[in-house]
């Protein structure tokens, strides 16, 4: 067996979920059967049952409109991907970015389609302002790859219904193999020695938030919600990668508001390295995740994993990730309207993501409980050996 995995993340360019399970993914695959993965970037590693192979944009889009290049300059490499010859057996595309590439393979070499949905366009509507027409492209790319897959594989639950509401999809071809966690990796680590560059003094309690700047990732709500928080803690953002120079300047006023109320607010404006993360997860007092759309939300796992207490919002996937009570707290989130990401009382969530934050802050022997239950969790339910024998066991089976 052997399978061709088309990614727009892979290490060192990893900036997202999607990237993050594609590396796991791989990597435990390659212990199972060969796998060939192309990849946006300038990768060439060549291991024991696994080649990855960066690709650049093959096309001049030196005179494209700007908001367009990130769509185009992705069916320039989906179309390098289908030019170099394909031997593997089924071809796994993650991410719309890769699903032209994806589609030209099927057809051109016959082998099957699988489509992994990290998030589906369709619930992403802000993403036309970073996008522009652009994203009519990238709704029309997804849905095609979707319908016509032999095989469509959720992270979640919430985003198999999510699946089955927004597409054409034989209900038999939607499989949930869930995101997962390397806990080898990710563990209660005590050292702080990478901290004292951001100013964090990790004597001091802290909340802590990690992500990239977008609408989905609710961070601008945080942010806002710092003036309801009680004293005596400070605020770790760990916030990088702006969607928009839009979203990039409300993020910045909000800091800045809330820094005019509350000292040792922190905002590293970086995408930091994995040891670093992982010094802020175990350090963190209580781990905030503002999410607006998540289908999975694999940072909530990476916290847990490190023995951290959770606050999260109660939306797609998270709620099977994060326990209520147990793990963690959940947020409760009502969309504005349906298909809409936007809270329908905006003060309301940001009041509930601050009692939350609160409450753990406040209550050292129930942040201990949960810390201890949400690392068993992650050790006991999402080990990537087993959803890579789960994701061969599916390619077996087209």
């Amino acid at each position: 067996m052997k399978a061709l995995i088309l990614t727009n993340e892979y290490p060192p360019d990893v900036y997202g979920g999607a990237g993050v399970h594609v590396e796991y993914l791989t990597r435990e695959l390659a212990r199972l059967i060969d796998v060939d993965v192309r990849t946006f970037g300038t990768q060439d590693v060549a291991a024991e049952q696994l080649r990855v192979r960066g690709f650049s944009v093959a096309h001049d889009l030196a005179a494209t409109p700007e908001k367009l290049r990130p769509v185009l300059a992705a069916f320039s490499r989906d179309l390098a991907f289908a030019a170099q010859p394909i031997d593997a057996d089924v071809v796994h595309c993650h991410t719309w970015y890769t699903h032209l590439g994806g589609i030209v393979a099927k057809l051109a070499y016959g082998i099957p389609l699988v489509v992994t949905t990290h998030s589906l366009e369709p619930l992403r509507p802000w993403k036309r302002e970073q996008l522009g027409g652009g994203y009519d492209a990238s709704l029309w790319v997804e849905r095609t790859a979707i319908e016509m897959a032999d095989a469509v594989i959720a992270v979640s639950a919430g985003t198999r219904d999510d699946v089955l509401a927004n597409f054409d999809v034989d209900p038999d071809r939607v499989r949930i193999i869930h995101n997962g966690i390397d806990t080898d990796e990710y563990h209660p680590d005590q050292g702080t020695d990478l901290l004292g560059r951001f100013g964090i003094d990790p004597t001091m309690p802290f909340v802590l938030f990690v992500g990239r700047i977008t609408r989905q990732k609710g961070i601008v709500h945080l942010v806002r919600a710092i003036r309801h928080l009680d004293p005596g803690y400070a605020v770790v953002l760990a916030a990088g990668a702006p969607d928009t120079p839009e979203i990039a300047a409300e993020m910045e006023a909000a800091v800045a508001a809330a820094r005019a109320v509350r000292p040792n607010v922190h905002w590293i404006a970086e995408m930091v390295d994995k040891p670093t993360v992982r010094q802020l997860y175990a350090n963190a007092t209580v781990f905030c995740c503002p999410s607006v759309y998540e289908p999975f939300g694999i940072i909530n796992l990476e916290a847990m994993a490190c023995g951290t207490a959770v606050v999260a919002s109660a939306v797609g996937g998270i709620p099977e990730v994060v326990i209520d009570g147990k793990t963690g707290l959940l947020v409760p989130f009502e969309a504005a309207s349906p298909g809409a990401f936007e809270p329908s009382d905006p003060e309301g969530f940001e009041r509930g993501l601050a009692a939350g934050i609160n409450t753990l802050m406040a209550d050292p022997g129930q942040r201990a409980a949960m810390g201890e239950a949400g690392r068993q969790r992650a050790v006991d339910n999402f080990s990537w050996a087993s959803i890579a024998e789960q994701t061969v066991e599916l390619y077996r089976s087209l």
